[in-house]
C-alpha cells in the first residue's frame, strides 16, 4: 500500500479552500501552513497568465526527513504516509534541511516540527483528508497508488504527470497534472518586490534578486509562503568551536605518534581546547533546539540512521578521550605519574575521535538533501583540514614563550601553513568547479558573484590567503610569534567562511 495525492492543476481555481480546511482541521498557527497555494504569473500586461500550484509534503517513498530525524519523531507508516510524533521532537530543524520541498515548519504553538500528515487520523477512520473533502472542483485525488484499480492510480497511470524535484530521487508521492514548470520549479519564477496582496518576506525577496528571470516567459511568483533559514549563527559558530578543539587534539595525538614532544602545549593546552571546544559545541547545539529540555531524547529515543544521533555519540566519545588526555597531562605535570605509557594507548583513539569530531558534520550535511550546496563528497575531508588549520593556529598562539622544541615548532607551523593552503584550495575547487545540480550552482553563484561575494572574497578567501602567507613566513623563519598572527587570522577567516557556507546553502528556494 502506498497512499499518495494527485493534484489536477487543470481544474484547480486557486480558491485556497484546501489551505483553510487544513488549518482548521489541524489548528495550524496563523502565518504557518501545511498546505498552501502558490501563484505564478508569466508574460507582460495585458498578455499575462496565472498558474496555481498546491504545495505540501510529498510523502516520499524514500523520505529524507525520516532518515535525518535523530529521535524518530518523523516516521513512515506501513501505508506510505509520512507522519510525525511531536512528543518525540526536540526541534532540531534537521528535518527541514532534509526536506527538498519546504514542507516542514516549526509549529509556533508547540515548538516542534509539523507538516501535512495526510490527515492520518481521518484516514484511520476511513475518511478522506480535509483538503479533499472541501475542494470544490475535485482537483485533489487521494488513494492507494499501488492498487491499479484505485481512482488515483488510474488517473496517474493514464495521464502525463509531474513531480517536484525529481532529481532528488526521494520518490515523491504527490503527482501533478497540467502544472506549469514554473510553478513546480522554485528557481524558475523568482519573487519580485511585491505579491498580489502583500509583500514577500524579506529573506525570500532578497534571495530572489540573485535568481535569473526567464527572458521569454518573465515568470514570477506572486503568492507564496515564508520559509526562513532553519539554522543560523549558532550552527556557524559550532562548526568553528569543534574545529578548534578537534584540530588541537588531532595535532597533539599526531605529535605523540610521530615521537614529537609538544610538552605542555600537547599535554595541557590541546586537550583543554578539545574539552572546551566540545563543551561549547554541545551548549550551542542544545541552545539551538526549539525544545532544549528534550535534548537527551537524542540518546534515549535514537534513530540509528541519523548522523545527528551519531554526532552526539562522536562528541561524547571525544569529550571522554580528551578529558582523559587532559587528566593525564595534569597528573604528569604535577609529578604524580609518568603518562607516556597511557598516552601510547590513548593516541590512536584520540586521533580518530578528533578526526570524527571535526568531520562528522559532513555526513550530517550529506543527509540534508534539501541543501545541494552541502552535498559535496569532499566535505568530510574539508572539515578535517579546517580543523587542522584553526587547531594549529590556536596552538601556535598558546606556544609563544613556552620554549617549544624545534621539531614541535616545525610541526605546528607546517600544519598551520599546509592546513590553510589546503582549505583555500578545497574552497576554490568547490565553488569555482562544476556543480552536480542547478540548486548547488545557484548557491555557489550567490557566494562567488552574488549577495555574499564581497564577504566571501575579502573575508573567507582574502584573510585565509594572507594567513597562509604569514604562516609560511613563520615556518620559514621558525618564528612562532609571526605564525601567531596567522593563527588569529585563520579563526576569523573560518568563521566568515562558515557563515557564508551555512547561509548560502539555505538560500536557494525549495517551494
Amino acid at each position: 500500500m502506498r497512499y499518495g495525492f494527485a493534484i489536477d492543476q487543470n481544474t484547480c481555481i486557486g480558491c485556497h479552500a484546501c489551505t483553510v480546511a487544513c488549518k482548521t482541521e489541524h489548528e495550524v498557527p496563523v502565518g504557518q501552513y501545511r498546505t498552501w497555494v502558490k501563484y505564478v504569473e508569466q508574460g507582460e500586461f495585458p498578455a499575462t497568465t496565472r498558474d496555481f500550484g498546491v504545495m505540501r509534503c510529498n510523502h516520499c517513498t524514500d523520505a529524507p526527513c525520516v532518515t535525518i530525524c535523530p529521535t524518530q519523531a518523523l516516521f513512515k507508516r506501513d501505508d506510505g504516509i509520512v507522519d510525525f510524533d511531536n512528543e518525540r521532537c526536540i526541534g532540531c530543524k534537521a528535518c527541514m534541511q532534509g526536506c527538498p520541498y519546504d514542507a516542514i515548519y516549526i509549529d509556533a504553538d508547540t515548538n516542534t516540527a509539523a507538516k501535512c500528515n495526510f490527515c492520518a487520523h481521518r484516514v484511520d477512520e476511513g475518511l478522506e483528508p480535509a483538503c479533499v473533502v472541501v475542494c470544490p472542483t475535485h482537483s485533489i485525488w487521494v488513494g492507494d497508488l499501488d492498487d491499479p484499480e484505485s481512482g488515483i492510480a488510474k488517473l496517474v497511470n493514464q495521464n502525463p504527470t509531474q513531480v517536484r524535484a525529481p532529481e532528488q530521487n526521494t520518490g515523491p508521492n504527490v503527482f501533478y497534472l497540467g502544472a506549469d514548470r514554473a510553478v513546480l520549479d522554485p528557481t524558475a519564477a523568482p519573487t519580485g518586490d511585491s505579491y498580489l496582496w502583500a509583500r514577500p518576506d524579506e529573506h525570500r525577496r532578497d534571495v530572489s534578486r540573485d535568481l535569473p528571470t526567464d527572458p521569454v516567459t518573465k515568470a514570477r511568483t506572486t503568492l507564496n509562503t515564508a520559509h526562513p533559514r532553519p539554522w543560523g549563527w549558532r550552527v556557524t559558530t559550532y562548526l568553528w568551536t569543534k574545529a578548534v578543539g578537534a584540530g588541537a587534539m588531532f595535532l597533539a595525538a599526531l605529535a605523540h605518534l610521530l615521537g614529537i614532544d609538544l610538552d605542555v602545549v600537547g599535554d595541557i593546552v590541546a586537550p583543554a581546547l578539545g574539552v572546551a571546544g566540545i563543551g561549547i559545541t554541545g551548549a550551542l547545539l542544545v541552545w539551538d533546539l526549539k525544545r532544549p529540555e528534550r535534548f537527551l531524547y537524542i540518546l534515549l529515543k535514537p534513530n540509528p540512521r541519523s548522523w545527528m544521533f551519531w554526532g552526539a555519540i562522536v562528541l561524547a566519545a571525544g569529550a571522554a578521550l580528551f578529558t582523559a588526555w587532559l587528566a593525564l597531562g595534569v597528573l604528569e605535570t604535577t609529578g604524580v605519574l609518568t603518562a607516556d605509557p597511557a598516552y601510547d594507548w590513548l593516541a590512536v583513539p584520540a586521533l580518530v575521535a578528533a578526526a570524527m569530531t571535526a568531520g562528522y558534520t559532513g555526513f550530517l550535511f550529506g543527509q540534508a538533501e534539501g541543501r545541494d550546496l552541502w552535498q559535496s563528497p569532499l566535505l568530510f575531508w574539508h572539515l578535517i583540514v579546517q580543523a587542522v588549520m584553526v587547531g594549529a593556529g590556536a596552538l601556535a598562539l598558546a606556544a609563544i614563550g613556552t620554549g617549544l622544541g624545534a621539531g614541535a615548532t616545525t610541526l605546528l607551523l607546517a600544519a598551520l601553513t599546509l592546513g590553510t593552503l589546503g582549505h583555500l584550495l578545497m574552497v576554490l575547487f568547490e565553488f569555482l568547479g562544476r556543480h552536480t545540480s542547478k540548486q548547488a550552482a545557484m548557491a555557489a553563484h550567490m557566494v562567488t558573484h552574488g549577495r555574499y561575494a564581497r564577504l566571501f572574497w575579502t573575508g573567507g578567501i582574502g584573510l585565509a590567503a594572507l594567513a597562509a602567507a604569514i604562516a609560511g613566513l613563520g615556518w620559514a623563519t621558525a618564528s612562532l610569534l609571526i605564525a601567531a598572527v596567522a593563527g588569529l587570522l585563520v579563526q576569523a577567516a573560518l568563521l566568515i567562511y562558515e557563515s557564508v557556507f551555512v547561509r548560502a546553502g539555505q538560500d536557494v528556494p525549495l517551494s
